[in-house]
Order: C-alpha cells, then structure tokens, then sequence
C-alpha cells in the first residue's frame, strides 16, 4: 500500500530572531516540544528578504531523506493590506504570488479553522515585496486581490515547491501593522506586542495542520 502513514517533517520558516522566539515559545523554550509533533519539527531562521529566504530554504531543503517528504509552512510578521485589519490578526495564504508566479496552499481551510481559537483569521491570497510595504502601496496590493503582504513567504513556498510540485506548503502570518496602524506611528509598540504574542501561541495548530497531511513517501 502506498502512502505514509504520518506526516514527514515540517520545516517552519522565518525570518526574524524575534520571529524565531515567538515560535519557540518565548525565553526558556528550546524549541517544539517533539511529544507534541507528530514528525520531526525545525524552526528555520531564513534572514530578512526573498533572497536569503530562497538561499536558506533551498539549502535546508537540498539534503532531505526523501526528495518532497518535508512539509515547509513559512511564518511571522506581516503587513495587513484591507480595511478593518487590527495587530494580531492572523492571515492564512491560500496562495502566495512572486511577481508573476503563484503557489498554491495546501490544507488552507483546514489551518484556518485550527488557527480560529488564536483571534480573527483572514484567508486568501499572500503577496511577496522587495521591501516593507508603507502608505498608498497598500492600496494598490489591496486592489489587485492581495489581502497582506511580507517579504519572505512568497520566495519561501516558491523554492519550497521547485522541482517537487507534490510538496506540502502553507503561509501563516500575522499582522503587526495595517491600515491605519502603521507600525511608523506613535502607540503601534502596542500592535507588535500584540502580533508576537499571537505566533507565541499558534505552534499547536501548525502541528494539528502538520498531522494531518499524508506525504508523498517513496
């Protein structure tokens, strides 16, 4: 019979230190707890930007057991593109766009869902910047079907799937600032608490989402 029957690894994908502890849990965490993981779990500090997140993707990728078998789901911060967005939502990607390309998510409801206890989840389309996204700009990305956007989520996924359509990917992000609370203004220290404090808590439904894949063992 073919098939596994549980998930590979899952490589969680960041870019930031502060990322990077939120996910651990904060100070005094070393990382996922494995009790809690239902396959071997790494948390991946990329560096800022689409080029180190391609560089440090594909070599964490390059030695992998089987070719495909590792989950690769990138999170962290983000600016929220729509009205009404708050610090601390939570944006699930059904897609993220690199320029002209797009990358399908895999299982974006189902994170949604595990993600709902967490605060208010966002679901649709994740793009990639060069650069962090002021003013007008938003506008713009809004306009053209965007619902948030980052600079490493895009790059991510896209080297994640290169060579390996079969690859499960997914983007978690969370929003630090957005319309109307752009982080350059007075009281938004505030909103980054908030949004380090939400990716402290969602490892679990990385996890729940994680579990339930079935991965293309060979």
């Amino acid at each position: 019979m073919d098939g596994p029957s549980a998930p590979g690894p899952l490589l969680i994908a960041c870019a930031l230190g502060i990322e990077r502890l939120a996910l651990r849990g904060g100070p005094g965490r070393s990382g996922p707890d494995p009790k809690d993981a239902p396959g071997p779990v790494s948390v991946l500090r990329t560096g800022m930007g689409p080029q180190a997140a391609r560089r440090a993707v594909a070599r964490a990728l390059r030695d992998e057991a089987v070719p495909g078998g590792t989950a690769v789901l990138a999170t962290g911060f983000c600016a929220g593109l729509a009205p009404g967005m708050r610090p601390g939502d939570l944006v699930v990607a059904d897609e993220t766009r690199d320029g002209p390309e797009r990358t399908p998510c895999t299982g974006a409801e189902l994170l949604a869902a595990a993600l709902t206890p967490y605060g208010t989840v966002h679901t649709g389309p994740l793009v990639g910047s060069g650069h962090v996204v002021r003013g007008p700009e938003r506008a713009v990305l809004h306009a053209a079907g965007a619902l948030a956007t980052d600079m490493e989520s895009a790059a991510t996924l896209r080297t994640a799937v290169t060579g390996t359509a079969r690859r499960p990917v997914a983007a978690v992000r969370v929003v630090v600032d957005a319309p109307g609370h752009e982080l350059i203004r007075m009281g938004t220290l505030r909103g980054g608490i908030s949004a380090f404090r939400v990716l402290r808590g969602v490892l679990p439904a990385f996890l729940e989402w994680h579990r339930s894949l079935l991965l293309p063992w060979r």
